[in-house]
């Protein structure tokens, strides 16, 4: 647990999440679902980095501030050199934005004075007291996480021959929904720089997105933590191993209308009705206007 004394630096818990304007309202879910599940809800501060966000978006995520008094950073990165490069170089689809490249530049937009980070991704719903996972020794590693099921698949494609030469079928491979940093050593590793190296020796573009990419900079070099701090919502069997964090992968979500996925109700609420709902119509009618050729 947190201790009670020590100064008012040592008690924050830093947060960060990316996200762009089509998906705040599951970013405030995850936000609102780990405010629920600790005691330390005004010891938190969330660094929240977008490509740009209206106001509405805005508005809906300083709720977590008002509902909890928990504390908000902005990062608008639209105008980053270093982000745009990136987002409009590296591998993206419709399933994994390019936003997800605004972690890379951390060490350059995040204080200095911040030496660990939480990252999460924007599909997950925390479940136990996230100052537990806060607290856990990293024993020198730049991160920790968790090792991902199906790594053997991620990391070296069909029939496992993709890319043998840069990540090693042998090695975990670690899911990066949830990665827990050590943000001094981050620094130190210059991911822009690094990155740019990759590109240079043309290895980059051959990692197909960004977790093959955290991947082969951290192979064998991150500490593995118990999987329930990152459990993939494969089916509702998984709510009976009580996990801390359920990860949504896929293209089934939990704010889909009609969801069998583990704790989906539980999330709906944690979401509210209210945005629940919203958000549902507005995806409804971007979808409706796309069959009829209406942008």
């Amino acid at each position: 647990m947190i201790k009670k004394t020590g100064s008012k630096e040592e008690k924050q818990i830093h947060i960060a999440l990316c996200f762009d304007e089509k998906f705040y309202p599951p970013a405030y879910a995850t936000m609102r679902s780990v405010c629920l599940t600790t005691h330390q809800r005004k010891n938190l501060i969330f660094h929240l980095c977008y490509p740009g966000l209206s106001q509405n978006g805005k508005i809906v995520l300083e709720e977590i501030s008002k509902e909890f008094g928990a504390k908000i950073i902005h990062y608008d990165i639209s105008n980053n050199k270093d982000y745009q490069y990136f987002a409009n170089s590296l591998p993206y689809t419709s399933h994994i934005s390019s936003v997800a490249y605004a972690r890379m530049i951390f060490d350059k937009i995040i204080d200095k004075k911040v030496k660990k980070l939480i990252y999460l991704d924007c599909d997950l719903l925390i479940r136990a007291p996230i100052e537990n996972l806060y607290e856990v020794k990293l024993d020198n590693y730049p991160l920790g996480a968790v090792k991902d099921a199906h790594g053997l698949r991620w990391s070296n494609g069909r029939d496992i021959k993709h890319n043998k030469d840069l990540l090693d079928s042998a090695d975990k491979y670690f899911n990066s929904g949830m990665l827990l940093i050590d943000l001094e050593k981050w620094r130190k590793k210059n991911m822009v720089k690094t990155l740019l190296e990759l590109e240079k020796v043309g290895a980059l573009p051959r990692l197909t997105n960004d977790q093959q990419i955290l991947n082969y900079i951290f192979a064998n070099n991150f500490k593995e933590l118990d999987g329930r701090w990152n459990m993939l919502a494969a089916s509702k069997a998984i709510e009976a191993l009580d996990p801390y964090i359920v990860h949504y992968t896929g293209p089934n979500k939990p704010w889909n209308l009609i969801s069998l996925l583990p704790f989906a109700r539980v999330y709906r609420h944690v979401m509210t009705n209210e945005l629940y709902y919203k958000y549902f119509r507005q995806r409804l009618k971007k979808r409706l206007l796309k069959i009829m050729g209406i942008k």
